[in-house]
């Protein structure tokens, strides 16, 4: 099952304007040309560039934090836990647990459920992936936004099906925290102008 962090009953309850992220790991957060793998656990690996930096502004700006990845829970702890990336996210969805893998939507509902989400919250949340097939897909058939992380050519930057086309794509972390505060910002502005469109006219 979903893992919950064992520090995230401390944290300070996020804006609800503020977008959910849930992160992908093998080349998103973690070169996958780095991993050393035995026994089905990768040992160890190197961070992208710019990765730490990317998790830790993220959570500084209040963003709710979450791992949504393929893989098991071991190996997450031995790539992660080195940099205290680790230790960064409220709650960690292995595919190794949920015994699915994306784009199963068991995933992303199982990562929503440890975040104690509704279904229909599922349009806060923005899924930051490499894999079109796997992260992007599964997370627009869920209704969640979707960010292609396209910093390497190792996987396919095509859409092969209309469902792995990504809503936004960034080559670079440091691209992610200013997407996101526009993502924010027009959230805003839609709510605003909704309720002056409600407000009956003045007399």
């Amino acid at each position: 099952m979903p893992q919950p962090r064992r520090d995230s009953q401390a944290r300070p309850a996020a804006p609800a304007d503020l977008p959910i992220v849930l992160l992908d790991c093998g080349d998103t957060l973690v070169d996958e040309s780095t991993e050393v793998h035995e026994d089905g656990i990768v040992l160890s690996g190197e961070l992208t560039p710019g990765a730490e930096q990317m998790v830790r502004d993220l959570v500084a700006a209040g963003h709710r934090v979450a791992l949504v990845a393929d893989g098991r829970l071991r190996s997450f702890e031995n790539l992660l836990e080195p940099s205290g990336v680790f230790d960064l996210f409220e709650t960690l969805t292995c595919s190794d647990a949920v015994r699915h893998r994306k784009p199963s939507p068991r995933m992303f509902k199982a990562a929503m459920g440890s975040l104690d989400l509704d279904p229909e919250d599922a349009a806060r949340c923005v899924m930051v992936g490499n894999n079109l097939a796997r992260d992007i897909a599964g997370a627009n058939r869920m209704g969640m936004i979707s960010v292609h992380m396209a910093w390497t050519p190792r996987y396919s930057r095509t859409p092969e099906h209309p469902d792995e086309v990504p809503d936004h794509t960034i080559v670079d972390p440091a691209e992610l925290l200013p997407l996101l505060r526009g993502l924010a910002g027009s959230a805003a502005t839609t709510a605003l102008l909704g309720q002056v469109a409600e407000e009956p006219a003045a007399r």
